[in-house]
């Protein structure tokens, strides 16, 4: 049976989303950049939450499943240039600070729940972004607890508009040292700029900086979470090129982020993502998890 729940968080409005067969549940607040906070997979929390950042509007959020629109990481000096003129934005983009609309929940003709959030642009975020679009994410759990992320990424715009958008997923973790089931062989090390052969596992404890896997083909990468005793495995489209592997010290978390391209691409525009005036960009990403 599946359920839905409605219920305050601070100053958030929070939306639950349960399936009792698989014992599994998500949690999603749409004014707080639409981030899902919470996913339970057959009985067991995956993600990692620090709710301090999460009720303080005026922090970045550590936790949960963040959104990355349009970019994904970092503007050298939080700036860059478009057609001759500068513009500025934050790390990670627009849509994870912005309230997102409900537009509809319930359940599909499975069974399962799901609800589909919007984000349309704003005079506002025109000052950063110079290009007018609608987001329409659909998040649903799916056999055996599985948490989907429908997206579409729609260009209202005369022009055509550059992306690379990804997510940021803070898995629950005290063991940072982690073997990645991937056919990567190369990473990325942003701690010295150095491209590396990756050998299976890495070992985040002592980084600062993030390390991105860049070669893969397959758009999938699995991982043993050993606190919990589960294997999470993250399947996505083919747009999504890179995965960005992270963490913070003293912080109970590793994130493996799915990105359509590499931090600062704004500025090389070599692998930038365009989708055509009037049309929309469609992708996938599916979580789910099994006991190890």
């Amino acid at each position: 049976m599946a359920s839905i729940r409605l219920y305050q968080d601070g100053p958030y409005e929070m939306v639950e989303l349960a399936d009792e067969a698989s014992g599994s549940s998500f949690t999603v607040a749409p004014a707080r950049g639409g981030i899902i906070t919470s996913y339970v997979s057959q009985g067991q929390e995956l993600f990692y939450l620090d709710r301090e950042t999460f009720v303080n509007p005026d922090a970045n959020i550590r936790g949960g499943n963040p959104i990355l629109f349009p970019i994904s990481g970092q503007l050298k000096d939080g700036a860059y240039t478009l057609d001759g003129r500068s513009y500025r934005m934050k790390n990670h983009g627009l849509a994870r600070t912005a309230a997102w609309e409900v537009e509809e929940k319930g359940t599909d003709d499975a069974g399962f729940p799901y609800i589909r959030l919007c984000l349309t642009s704003t005079d506002e975020m025109l000052e950063s972004y110079p290009f007018r679009f609608e987001l329409r994410f659909t998040y649903s759990l799916g056999p055996g607890g599985e948490l989907r992320i429908r997206q579409e990424y729609t260009n209202r715009s005369t022009n055509s508009m550059p992306v690379y958008a990804g997510f940021h997923p803070y898995f629950a973790t005290a063991v940072k040292e982690l073997a990645y089931e991937t056919d990567a062989t190369q990473l990325l090390d942003y701690n010295d700029g150095e491209t590396k052969p990756f050998l299976g596992s890495v070992d985040l404890t002592p980084l600062t900086e993030a390390v991105a896997l860049t070669d893969a083909r397959a758009p999938r990468i699995s991982f043993v979470l050993p606190d919990a005793g589960r294997r999470v495995t993250l399947e996505y489209s083919e747009v999504f090129r890179y995965v960005v592997l992270w963490t913070a010290a003293g912080k109970d978390f590793v994130c493996v982020e799915p990105w359509m391209a590499l931090n600062g691409e704004l500025h090389r525009g070599e692998e930038l993502v365009r989708i055509p005036a009037g049309e929309t960009l469609r992708a996938d990403l599916t979580i789910r998890s099994s006991r190890e």
